[in-house]
């Protein structure tokens, strides 16, 4: 099977352009599905942002479909007044958290580069009553956003739906102001990963496939300039990291590989 990039994101926004009209998780039994609700966090910490099935009621119902691997928003020390984007912001959850956190002299803007989860965030937006969101379409490897526009970047499970992460790190460079930060959720792996995994189409849009080494990851947000890079929570997955009926379905062509490969849920933090 090929993973060429024009494949690759046709695939993608497929598959989440259904979630977006049926409006439930595309990623069944897996890491990425499982890693938001174990998410560890400090009740001192905000709770506003440290618990998405206490906070999702309070903001805009269906603005929430079980995509995240994580809560970016609780590391994102979001200030009242300050601009902030958010990378593949499906229907909308984590902007609407941004949103009540920046205030009415603030402002979130979310991107995505699927029409129908533009629609659906809208259509929440509209609900929401909240005047300081606006969704894009755009794809992360050419945002929408002016340079040096943006205090604080979010992101939640995505970036590693795109082909080419360096162009999409290299793009939120650009965007964000000189000093500004981000916050962003992602799922990771460990060890080597077998080619046939690599190569699976449904494990790419499901978050693992497309999913890069840990260190490998941290290494080139640091290439692109970026300061400050650490990993703020990280939940690492055994036997959790590939759906069970993909396991069966891939377990002749593994052939005993990928025993010694592992995804984990991480949120890195860092400065431009």
């Amino acid at each position: 099977m090929t993973t060429d990039t024009p494949n690759i994101k046709e695939q993608v926004r497929e598959r989440y352009a259904a979630i977006a009209v049926q409006g439930t998780s595309c990623c069944g039994t897996n890491a990425a599905q499982d890693a938001r609700a174990s998410v560890s966090f400090d009740p001192a910490v905000d709770m506003q942002f440290s618990n998405y099935d206490v906070v999702q009621l309070e903001v805009v119902e269906g603005s929430d479909l079980g995509l995240g691997c994580g809560t970016p928003t609780q590391y994102a020390r979001l200030q009242p007044g300050e601009t902030v984007l958010d990378l593949g912001s499906g229907a909308g959850i984590d902007v609407f958290l941004a949103a009540k956190a920046v205030g009415n002299d603030g402002k979130v803007i979310g991107v995505d580069m699927t029409p129908e989860m533009i629609e659906r965030a809208r259509s929440n937006a509209a609900r929401s009553k909240l005047t300081n969101v606006e969704f894009r379409l755009g794809e992360l490897e050419s945002l929408p956003v002016v340079d040096d526009t943006v205090d604080v970047a979010l992101s939640n499970c995505v970036i590693n739906l795109t082909p080419d992460k360096a162009v999409t790190l290299r793009e939120l460079y650009r965007v964000l102001k000189p000093g500004g930060r981000f916050s962003i959720s992602d799922m990771v792996t460990f060890g080597p990963v077998p080619d046939a995994i690599r190569t699976d189409m449904a494990l790419w849009t499901g978050c693992i496939a497309g999913a890069m080494d840990r260190d490998e990851y941290l290494a080139l947000f640091r290439s692109i300039g970026f300061r400050d890079v650490r990993i703020e929570s990280e939940s690492q997955y055994g036997s959790s990291w590939l759906p069970e009926d993909r396991r069966l379905e891939l377990a002749a062509e593994l052939d005993g590989e990928g025993e010694d490969f592992g995804a984990a849920s991480v949120t890195i933090v860092g400065y431009k």
